[in-house]
């Protein structure tokens, strides 16, 4: 089974926001932003677990709003994968020289308690069976060590009551690639797959499955220009990715899939909408159901998503993929 969808849902402002474009200039007061999108697309990753500890409250409304069959990624709180992000935001506003010396590393040490929070966080999109996978996403500076490799496997062992996909970036991972998949299958976690600008540290991958249970891809965008050089974080991702592309995708995708369960697939250029456009048109190159109608200026802005499915693939260039 192959599920597509975009990484978040709610892009409400800057420049690239998605009102307007994939959801309509004209709605409602109560319009859904989420239950519009479940009407178009099965899965969807959830960026704000990142940003914060998850609610039960929270959990309990995207159950409610969205369709039997409809699952959920969910990324790991930012203090389990980037505790520099979170020391930065823990301290906002307060002068340095107010800080105690190792108080802040002490308090950016994951506990119990953090563990504890986040489960009871999510337990009502497990508990529905809506949980897809939880993403444990790592910046470019987690390095292989000794030390990174016990944490992870801390962190793996920790969360093994769920389905789980590593996002490692560093290309030090990849150097010691027989290692890097001797932890991850000995979890069953799945090694996402990445594309997104290349540079000399970045990671190499072979797009393969690592486990039989899933196949986790994410595709960033290659927007190598503002990809550390921007004023809005939000420009890293304005990519669209053209035909010829995301052909290559599904390539990859078809031939990952009859050597898994499950295959998710989530963009995250999403930049003006740009996301759920080359999620449609990965979704009519693999033969999925495109549901749904969309607003005139999504069309007009990516007539492309309406474009008839290209010939499907032969066997050998599937193969080869």
């Amino acid at each position: 089974m192959i599920r597509i969808g975009t990484s978040g849902w709610n892009y409400p402002t800057g420049r690239g926001t998605w009102n307007g474009i994939f959801y309509p200039a004209d709605r409602p007061r109560d319009f859904d932003e989420l239950s519009w999108y479940a009407e178009r697309f099965d899965t969807v990753e959830v960026n704000t677990t990142f940003y914060g500890q998850p609610r039960p409250e929270v959990a309990h409304s995207w159950v409610r709003r969205t369709p039997a069959g409809f699952v959920f990624s969910l990324k790991l709180y930012r203090k389990f994968t980037h505790p520099e992000m979170w020391k930065q935001v823990a301290v906002k506003g307060v002068p340095k020289d107010e800080i105690p010396a190792g108080v802040l590393d002490e308090l950016a040490r994951v506990t119990r308690a953090d563990v504890d929070a986040f489960r009871e966080g999510i337990d009502p999109v497990a508990s529905a069976g809506k949980l897809g996978m939880l993403l444990a996403q790592f910046p470019p500076s987690f390095k292989d060590t000794p030390a990174s490799r016990d944490y992870l496997a801390w962190l793996l062992r920790t969360f093994a009551a769920y389905p789980l996909a590593v996002e490692l970036r560093h290309r030090s991972w990849s150097d010691r690639v027989g290692e890097t998949l001797q932890l991850l299958n000995g979890f069953q976690a799945a090694w996402v797959q990445i594309d997104e600008p290349k540079f000399r540290f970045s990671i190499r991958q072979n797009d393969r499955p690592n486990i039989p249970e899933a196949y986790y891809m994410r595709l960033h965008g290659r927007n190598a220009d503002a990809w550390w050089r921007h004023e809005h974080a939000e420009e890293r991702y304005n990519y669209l990715y053209s035909a010829a592309e995301l052909d290559d995708f599904a390539g990859t995708i078809d031939a990952a899939d009859p050597l898994v369960k499950q295959v998710y697939v989530y963009l995250n250029n999403h930049f003006s909408a740009k996301a759920p456009a080359n999620a449609l048109m990965l979704k009519r190159r693999l033969r999925l159901p495109v549901t749904g109608a969309y607003p005139p200026a999504f069309l007009e802005r990516y007539p492309e998503v309406a474009e008839p499915a290209p010939a499907t693939p032969s066997p050998a260039s599937r193969s080869s993929s």
